[in-house]
């Protein structure tokens, strides 16, 4: 390619380039090298409304147990090439199950692997829906001041009797940090020899990656070698990989993925069942999963219906 055509293919790009950005369909930096979603991404990602059906719950639980929600406490996702895409849990996919939890007469305990505040997609919040307002200003002191992981599971978790399910909320920040977390792994695999449910919905199920950790490895890819992947043979749904990929054309993430949770699930054994995050929830004996915030009413919904046949 001779120095005319590189400066002509430099030209277009940088014109499509300039045309995405007008369109808005590029990620919008807020900091330098910091980016959140475009704000046509947000109208059609990010509804002001939420689609929680207010389920009344005839018999409410009335005991002490409670759902363990394991959050991120890391807020930045670096990109393949570079840029950082400002992420956290999806406040929709928290809030709207809680919401369900709450109503059904099940108290939920914030946990962050350390004990940092835990990082929302506030982005994503859904400004117009007062009960989820008012559920996430609620949760506002938790939310900043969660339970440590770590010292749960050091110091507590072998005696422990206070969780009926483990409850992982979705947003691209699951997949930072909680993955290779092996305190989260201990967790993943007390609660199911303990018969607990799981519960794990959009990029959630990412965080299922831990059980397959060494409780006592050094390094973030080492494997649990001395027992099968506890979810191996499972079917979930989940936000699927090939939608993650499309992401940055419609400029929801400000470049590529730096990897993609579900082709590891499935290496690991598990199936993931849908190809598009449209609202799916499934169930495979205790692991109850939804695709994105579109599930989260359903989801929500089936998990609090689910724990309360515990008690029947």
């Amino acid at each position: 390619m001779n120095i005319k055509e590189t400066l002509e293919n430099l030209n277009i790009k940088q014109t499509l380039g300039s045309l995405k950005e007008s369109l808005g369909f590029e990620a919008q930096e807020i900091e330098e090298g910091i980016y959140i979603p475009a704000e046509s991404a947000l109208k059609v990602a990010a509804p002001k409304k939420t689609n929680y059906d207010n389920t009344k719950y005839d018999n409410p639980y009335q005991g002490k147990q409670k759902i363990l929600m394991v959050c991120t406490e890391q807020q930045l996702m670096t990109m393949e090439n570079g840029k950082k895409f400002k992420t956290g849990n999806h406040p929709v996919e928290m809030m709207v199950p809680i919401l369900h939890f709450n109503k059904a007469g099940f108290d939920v305990d914030v946990f962050t692997p350390t004990g940092k505040p835990v990082a929302i997609e506030e982005w994503a919040m859904p400004t117009e829906d007062d009960q989820v307002q008012q559920i996430y200003q609620s949760f506002k002191d938790k939310l900043q001041n969660p339970n440590s992981l770590a010292e749960f599971v050091q110091d507590k978790m072998a005696d422990s009797n206070d969780y009926v399910a483990i409850f992982i909320p979705g947003g691209h920040g699951a997949m930072l940090g909680l993955p290779e977390d092996k305190n989260l792994g201990e967790l993943l695999r007390w609660g199911y020899d303990r018969d607990l449910y799981t519960l794990a919905i959009c990029h959630g199920p990412s965080a299922l990656l831990a059980a397959n950790l060494d409780s006592d490895a050094s390094s973030d890819t080492a494997s649990n070698s001395d027992n099968e992947f506890i979810f191996n043979g499972y079917e979930i749904v989940a936000f699927p990989d090939v939608m993650d990929k499309q992401m940055p054309k419609m400029g929801y993430l400000p470049g590529d993925m730096p990897w993609y949770f579900g082709e590891k699930l499935e290496a690991l054994g598990m199936t993931i069942n849908n190809k598009l995050a449209v609202g799916h929830t499934h169930q495979d004996r205790k692991l109850i999963s939804g695709d994105g915030p579109l599930a989260a009413n359903d989801f929500g919904k089936l998990a609090a219906q689910e724990l309360l046949k515990m008690f029947q």
